[in-house]
């Protein structure tokens, strides 16, 4: 990382409305981001929307709107979710863009010049959800449609293609693959879809078509205006596009000066093969450096174990859920609940339980004991208290920084929250045995107050650490700490480490940070 640390969310496909499975990438994105912020690295945060293909022409047709105007109405709703869900990107990327045309145009001249594209029939089994040819092993039997194959995860026919297209020669970079996830056998996480992507890549690699002969809603084809470029071959150079700096002349030179390669794309687990086998195999056919490192994350399933979808009425709306509860909670259940790369279930008790559990029972009425016991006894402001260097809660909360930077680079989010809880609890439990309260009644002040000092700088740390995750909550705690709005917006890692809190510092009257759910 020697110029910063640059993420992407996948590119969202603006055929609906986004859902928790879109929102799901992109509030862990924001808090990897926040994370390398608060280090002090630069960061280059992408997120942005895929936009053209068939699916798209098809959506539009059926809403009566022509389908500019309606990615341009879908695009705003994801841009509207991202505020609610207090999402700090730093590029939103259109595939309709007209510097993404510009940057695909590149490319594909570029990959046409080694001979890795050329023109051929192609004919295969075609699923208009996933805008992607299967084989038959990778499909099933249709339920209500005997002898008809259907998409395992769209549950609708595939159909049968045949046309001539432009296709890209995947079956030259099988070697150069092999050896490269090999070589670095961090690429593909978590390691069982390593495991899922080497087996696929085995069976051995076909050439594929990138361009389509029926598609009027997409980027013709270079010196063939009857085809268009599939959307896929498209749609993951937006990762490149959205390298350019505002203004910038849209050339890959341009785009890839700095940030290239991104550190790490964060994808949904049903699109790992066209991010961890087709998209490396076009980047070295380019003759540009592969990406670090490809995350593919489970699905959000309700409390059933069932993927959510609209027929069964089990689809949770991310925007109402945050309207509802406020952005932190969601934040902090999604990436509290289920170990990242795992399928995550979502029910609303479990939701509300897990909150009222961490944030309001743990956190929050640590917090608000020892205000309370502040305010009432010594005055409202932080003591001058002398902790011992071998106090065992000092000494817990003192290694905390590094267990929970360890966590989060490893993306192990319900690991850092973990580790934070368990210093919170352990406060808890010992303001319980400490009982300030009766040491004030005793005249035993200077003990009541390192007592005190020691429970609010291990609240002020839990702060710091979880403020990627839930900076609503977080900048609350630091404010009724008695930390300044210039305080929390110039916080750095290095209040990270113990013995932050600034004798004499006056507390703000205390209300709770998380107030329990309902």
């Amino acid at each position: 990382m020697t110029q910063g640390f640059a993420l992407t969310t996948p590119l969202f496909y603006v055929n609906a409305l986004p859902h928790i499975g879109s929102a799901y990438p992109t509030m862990v994105a924001d808090a990897v981001a926040r994370y390398y912020r608060l280090r002090g690295l630069p960061v280059r945060f992408i997120t942005g929307t895929d936009e053209h293909g068939a699916k798209i022409e098809r959506t539009a047709a059926e809403r009566h709107l022509a389908p500019a105007e309606h990615c341009a109405q879908l695009v705003a709703s994801f841009e509207d979710l991202w505020q609610k869900l207090s999402i700090r990107y730093d590029a939103f990327i259109r595939t309709t863009a007209p510097a993404h045309a510009a940057i695909v145009r590149e490319f594909f001249e570029r990959v046409f010049r080694t001979g890795d594209i050329y023109k051929g029939r192609y004919t295969g089994l075609y699923c208009v959800g996933c805008e992607e040819f299967k084989k038959p092993e990778d499909l099933e039997p249709c339920q209500d449609a005997p002898g008809v194959l259907c998409c395992p995860l769209h549950r609708t026919p595939v159909r049968e293609q045949d046309e001539e297209n432009w296709i890209f020669a995947l079956s030259r970079y099988q070697e150069k693959l092999e050896r490269h996830y090999a070589e670095h056998p961090q690429f593909i996480q978590p390691d069982h879809r390593r495991t899922e992507v080497l087996n696929f890549v085995r069976r051995g690699l076909e050439d594929f078509s990138i361009s389509r002969a029926n598609v009027s809603w997409g980027l013709p084809v270079p010196g063939d205006a009857d085809q268009t470029i599939y959307v896929w071959f498209d749609a993951l150079l937006g990762y490149v596009t959205a390298l350019l700096e505002p203004g910038e002349a849209p050339t890959l030179d341009n785009a890839l000066s700095r940030w290239w390669p991104v550190d790490l794309h964060l994808i949904g687990k049903d699109i790992l093969r066209f991010h961890a086998v087709y998209w490396p195999a076009m980047l070295l056919s380019a003759g540009l450096p592969l990406p670090k490192k490809v995350f593919a994350h489970g699905f959000v399933l309700d409390d059933r174990g069932r993927k959510m979808s609209k027929s069964l009425g089990n689809v949770v709306d991310p925007a109402a859920l945050a309207e509802r509860f406020g952005a932190d909670a969601v934040r902090y259940y999604f990436l509290r609940d289920a170990a990242f790369g795992d399928d995550l279930n979502f029910g609303e008790q479990r939701f509300k339980d897990l909150l009222n559990a961490d944030l309001a029972n743990d956190l929050g009425n640590l917090l608000n004991r020892s205000l309370g016991l502040l305010v009432k006894n010594a005055g409202g402001q932080i003591p001058d208290a002398r902790v011992p260097a071998d106090d065992p809660l000092r000494v817990q909360a003192d290694a905390l920084a590094e267990g929970v930077a360890e966590a989060i680079e490893a993306l192990q989010f319900s690991l850092a929250c973990d580790r934070v809880m368990a210093v919170v609890r352990a406060g808890n439990k010992y303001i319980a045995t400490e009982e300030p309260w009766k040491l004030f009644k005793q005249g035993e002040r200077q003990r009541a107050e390192a007592v005190l000092y020691n429970v609010l700088e291990c609240v002020r740390l839990a702060a710091v650490l979880l403020s990627p995750l839930i900076p609503g909550v977080a900048a609350d705690i630091y404010r009724q700490l008695g930390f300044s709005d210039q305080a929390w917006e110039n916080l750095a890692w290095s209040a990270a480490r113990w013995g932050g809190l600034p004798a004499g510092q006056s507390l703000a009257p205390g209300a709770p940070v998380f107030p329990r759910l309902d």
